[in-house]
């Protein structure tokens, strides 16, 4: 989680869209404020009052634009991944962690008033609020597991099914095997690893033939995400999406899916 030091604190992975930015001292984490800070902190008040306790809690916002939050101990995985983010204790914990938050998320609802990013959102929309972007960076673990969820500058209202399926693209993950060798030597059992994450999370059978569907959709949202960045002229994600294959490894992994729709659809039923 650690990538350095320096006079404003200790520097934090930020991920793609904060790298460099964000800094610990002490107890508290003082990172750029995302434009729907104000709902967003209610948002995390209110999960942690509804049971919800892993997460950061807000602390402030400051006038320069930056946020601070409580900062959660614990190890986030990065790449080059290690070994222990493809144990099945690892996946089985983000879906029950993931889960939890859901529960405390249906309860508090998502506020009428609140100007929610769009960028991952679930297109159909929805009543709570999605976390959206539970990839590796974002999930810090203790003793093997996933212990709580961080960065949640892209959570805006959809269904649970969504935010299942973004996190199933992270940790299955969704990639088709000349993409997953690349980041996994020896490529995961996505078939296996699959309904072991919506065994976890406790996706009900009516709604497992919807997450197939659901995963292609998501991943869809994702490439616009970094095309609308890379149009943009980002050159963090213009360098990101040339190291890891461009354009035809976006289209190989949307031909892939769809291929497989059914193999994965039977998977989660059978």
């Amino acid at each position: 989680m650690t990538t350095g030091g320096g006079a404003d604190g200790e520097a934090l992975h930020g991920g793609m869209a904060n790298a460099g930015a964000v800094f610990r001292r002490g107890e508290l984490v003082d990172r750029p404020a995302p434009a729907h800070a104000p709902a967003l902190h209610a948002h995390l008040r209110a999960l942690r009052e509804h049971g919800f306790d892993a997460a950061p809690t807000p602390v402030g916002l400051s006038s320069d634009g930056r946020e601070q939050l409580t900062f959660v101990p614990g190890e986030v995985a990065l790449p080059p991944f290690p070994d222990w983010v493809l144990t099945t204790t690892a996946l089985e914990s983000v879906g029950r962690l993931l889960r939890r938050l859901h529960a405390a998320s249906e309860a508090v609802g998502a506020r009428a008033d609140g100007e929610w990013p769009q960028d991952l959102a679930d297109p159909a929309g929805g009543t709570m609020v999605c976390h959206n972007d539970v990839c590796p960076d974002n999930v810090v673990f203790r003793d093997g597991r996933a212990a709580a969820l961080i960065d949640f500058d892209l959570a805006a209202p959809g269904r649970p099914l969504w935010d299942l399926a973004m996190a199933a693209r992270y940790w299955v993950p969704m990639l088709d095997p000349v993409s997953a060798a690349a980041l996994y030597p020896g490529g995961p059992d996505v078939c296996a690893r699959l309904r072991i994450l919506a065994d976890s999370y406790g996706l009900p059978m009516a709604e497992r033939a919807a997450l197939p569907g659901a995963i292609e959709q998501a991943t869809e949202t994702c490439r616009g995400f970094v095309a609308q960045r890379v149009a943009d002229g980002d050159p963090v994600y213009l360098q990101a999406l040339a190291d890891r294959g461009g354009w035809e490894r976006w289209n190989r992994m949307r031909a892939w899916l769809v291929a497989h729709r059914e193999t994965f659809t039977a998977a989660l039923l059978d």
